[in-house]
């Protein structure tokens, strides 16, 4: 069952966090070669930042893949600093509510009738299409995925303003049962110092 294997692998993962700033911060070591952040409101309980890494071909450490939460600036040549991808190129980011799954496209100048978004389960994704050809993009949906889930229609909403289009998922019923399995998991995890990472993991 997917949903299990998810919470598996948080229960079974090296667990660090601290309290910041309103914000509880987790570090899980999944193994020698694979991590993950979370940031997490600690008054709500929602997930605000989630990105993982993973060591490079050469076993060196690889860019944070950033699942939740605004992307990190990416270098087009690591070695030539100020050289970075359009700021005026289309981008993504994700969040989560209470009630839904989100995506935000910036730079997207469109008019909202030019949009279609459609949940495609065979691919295990929604696609978003412009009927001017100019922008196509699919969308993973990893908490679908990890609940068991696949997408679907009926549950799509979207909308356009200050150039970015936003599209809304509502949250299915096991989907909010697998994100309170995992904050209980959260909770047995006793908090480090403020500014100290180095205590002992879970």
């Amino acid at each position: 069952m997917a949903s299990q294997k998810w919470l598996e692998m948080i229960q079974k993962a090296e667990k660090k966090c601290i309290i910041e700033d309103g914000k509880q911060k987790v570090h899980y070591q999944f193994s020698p070669a694979e991590e993950m952040v979370e940031e997490y409101n600690w008054e709500t309980g929602v997930l605000i930042r989630r990105a993982w890494r993973k060591k490079n071909t050469f076993g060196g450490e690889g860019q944070w893949d950033v699942e939740i939460g605004d992307p990190e600036t990416r270098f087009l040549n690591l070695n030539q600093v100020g050289i970075k991808e359009s700021s005026s190129a289309p981008f993504v980011s994700r969040r989560i509510t209470k009630t839904s799954l989100e995506w935000r496209i910036r730079n997207l100048p469109y008019p909202l009738s030019v949009y279609t978004v459609k949940a495609e389960p065979e691919s295990k994704c929604i696609t978003v299409r412009t009927t001017n050809k100019k922008y196509f993009k699919k969308l993973a949906v990893p908490d679908l995925e990890r609940a068991g889930l696949l997408p679907e229609q009926d549950k799509i909403q979207f909308t356009h303003k200050h150039n970015t289009l936003i599209i809304t998922y509502q949250k299915p019923p096991e989907v909010y049962g697998l994100e309170k399995k995992v904050l209980q998991e959260l909770k047995k995890i006793k908090p480090c110092k403020e500014g100290d990472m180095q205590c002992n993991p879970s």
